[in-house]
């Protein structure tokens, strides 16, 4: 790709969506890439090219996801023009929009970071980790069949990340602020993934070493108090620090492994193990099963942009988009 990629997903009648990532500043916050690497702006260039006054648009996207209706659920954030952030389900089949539903404040917070997302039609909801910037992260649960959301788990220790550092390469991650100071980012709550049944949603820092699980049920039920609901969090198993994760049928859980330049698997035994290594593996982001059995991610290089790199560009195109065989099937789109 000549644009930097954030996540991708693929429909079930294989079509790869992608959203480009807001650290690139381009103009397309979403593209559809063609087989042989053409990028056309999805949905449209209308939509694809920023939040329009009517509301409609989408102004920053990282979290995408397909559902099995051919529906792509996209999470704008609305971090690039500062503007109210929306979760967005765009029909495929019928290239409408099907729900727009906003996130304004208190589901949101302030300095929220609207990262990435699960989507269960199983109990018509939508899951939202709000990696929230220098602030207390959370859940966001989304009901699909109301529009209404709540915020979950703000704060508590399962979102929030670990005093580590990010090494890629020999070199710390770390970013300048206003005031010229050095600083090495600890990112909370990022990667969140649901398991084939709509069971379980699993989640966890982005940095930390360990990942979380809890029942969708708890998630869906109103009536938990929020100590009750943070006593139901399981501690899963030991994970790297990483971004997207993807989980197949049989409970293996695929992680972007950031530090190892890698493509690691936490398995049902709850054992970690890398699967793929290699230098070209320079950040990957985001995983999503495709109906031809492969998973598809990105390839994004965020550690040599200057947000994440001191200042300084060391991005050396072309991004990837690339595909292995999983261990067992997946949910496609996922």
């Amino acid at each position: 790709m000549t644009q930097g990629p954030g996540n991708i997903t693929v429909t079930p009648d294989d079509r790869i969506i992608v959203s480009l990532h807001q650290f690139y500043k381009t103009d397309d916050r979403v593209v559809e890439v063609s087989r042989d690497g053409r990028l056309t702006p999805f949905p449209n260039p209308e939509w694809a090219q920023g939040r329009n006054p009517d509301g409609t648009g989408l102004d920053s996207v990282l979290g995408i996801q397909a559902d099995a209706n051919g529906v792509v659920w996209m999470l704008d954030n609305g971090m690039r023009d500062q503007v109210t952030p929306q979760l967005v389900g765009w029909n495929t089949r019928t290239n409408q929009p099907e729900q727009i539903i906003p996130l304004p404040l208190p589901i949101t917070a302030k300095n929220s970071f609207l990262n990435d997302l699960a989507v269960d039609l199983t109990h018509q909801a939508v899951y939202i980790a709000d990696t929230t910037l220098g602030g207390a992260p959370a859940l966001i649960v989304v009901d699909l069949k109301t529009g209404k959301a709540r915020r979950v788990l703000s704060g508590q220790a399962s979102v929030l990340p670990e005093k580590i550092d990010l090494i890629i390469d020999g070199k710390p991650v770390q970013s300048v602020q206003s005031d010229g100071t050095i600083l090495r980012p600890n990112i909370g709550v990022n990667p969140i993934a649901l398991d084939a049944k709509n069971e379980w949603l699993y989640y966890g820092p982005m940095h930390g070493t360990r990942l979380f699980r809890l029942r969708t049920s708890d998630l869906l039920n109103p009536d938990l108090q929020p100590d009750q609901l943070a006593q139901q969090v399981e501690d899963y198993a030991e994970k790297p620090i990483c971004d997207g994760i993807s989980i197949d049928q049989a409970n293996n859980i695929y992680i972007t492994d950031l530090g190892s330049d890698a493509i690691g698997v936490i398995r049902p035994n709850r054992s970690y193990q890398k699967l793929i290594s290699a230098p070209w593996i320079a950040w990957p982001d985001a995983f999503s099963f495709g109906p031809d059995g492969y998973i598809y991610g990105v390839i994004n290089q965020l550690h040599r942009t200057p947000a994440l790199n001191g200042g300084v560009d060391d991005v050396k195109p072309p991004f990837l988009i690339i595909r292995f065989k999983p261990l067992a099937p997946g949910v496609i789109g996922r």
